[in-house]
């Protein structure tokens, strides 16, 4: 007996990501997208309109982050199976695999797909996903990543504990991450830009380069560079200038109105 076809919502606020994943669904098979979303809001009337089975979704949106948008689907009926995607590392997720939620890393992996596909569809049966378990895994891994009001930095020999919101900008280079908030620079004992950035608010903090994190409060001026992309001169000292990735370009001009 062929295996029940399954209907999907993929909510992501970058088009790219979400065609990607897309790609990689219709590439497994056995799934239909059905709509997709760029923000929360839009996110709850598509799962309204659509009854999806499925619901692929992102954590770190303006507006409705992921975890909120779950919170609204607990009491939801019929319920839907959430699968998170996140950039979040290992470490920062291992909650998400005690219940029955399932989640997929960024960038997106074909066979990690095919898994927490295989996996949802034998949770998507008479008795449907458990409402209790998404509840749980919502509180747990809020409370796992749990951002802190301060950050250690290491500035010569000495421990610095910053504020989260005086954060300016954190950048890596050579294994090594730099914090930077105001006249103060030092260096954090995170190990990468994606576990640091899973331990403060997305909304205020966005990877705009692969190697740059930044505080959008702390932009002083934003610079036109080639191909209509940009440059940041953020509000340090030294006035420091942040390029920001193809990728992330069309979410500033969005979010910033430009």
């Amino acid at each position: 007996m062929p295996e029940r076809l399954l209907r999907a919502v993929v909510v992501d606020d970058e088009q790219l990501a979400r065609e990607e994943l897309c790609y990689a669904l219709d590439e497994v098979g056995g799934v239909e997208v059905v709509a997709q979303a760029g923000n929360g809001l839009e996110a709850l009337d598509a799962i309204g309109r659509h009854t999806p089975d499925l619901v692929f979704l992102d954590i770190q949106m303006p507006g409705l982050t992921g975890f909120e948008v779950a919170r609204k689907l607990v009491d939801r009926d019929p319920p839907v199976t959430v699968i998170f995607v996140t950039a979040f590392d290992q470490h920062a997720i291992e909650a998400f695999e005690v219940n029955a939620v399932d989640y997929l890393l960024k960038p997106i992996d074909g066979a990690r797909v095919e898994t927490a596909v295989q996996r949802a569809r034998r949770r998507v049966g008479p008795e449907g996903p458990l409402n209790d378990r998404l509840e749980r895994i919502v509180q747990l891994v809020e409370g796992r990543k749990g951002r802190p009001e301060q950050v250690a930095v290491k500035a010569g020999e000495r421990f610095l504990l910053l504020q989260a919101e005086d954060i300016i900008f954190a950048s890596m280079a050579d294994d090594s991450i730099t914090i930077v908030a105001g006249h103060v620079s030092g260096t954090c004992n995170f190990r990468t830009l994606d576990e640091l950035q899973a331990r403060l608010d997305p909304e205020v903090f966005w990877r705009v380069h692969r190697s740059h994190l930044v505080n959008i409060n702390k932009i002083k001026e934003i610079v036109p560079w080639f191909s209509r992309n940009y440059i940041l001169r953020m509000k340090d000292a030294k006035a420091t200038e942040i390029p920001v990735s193809r990728s992330q370009t069309r979410r500033l001009r969005e979010y910033l109105k430009l």
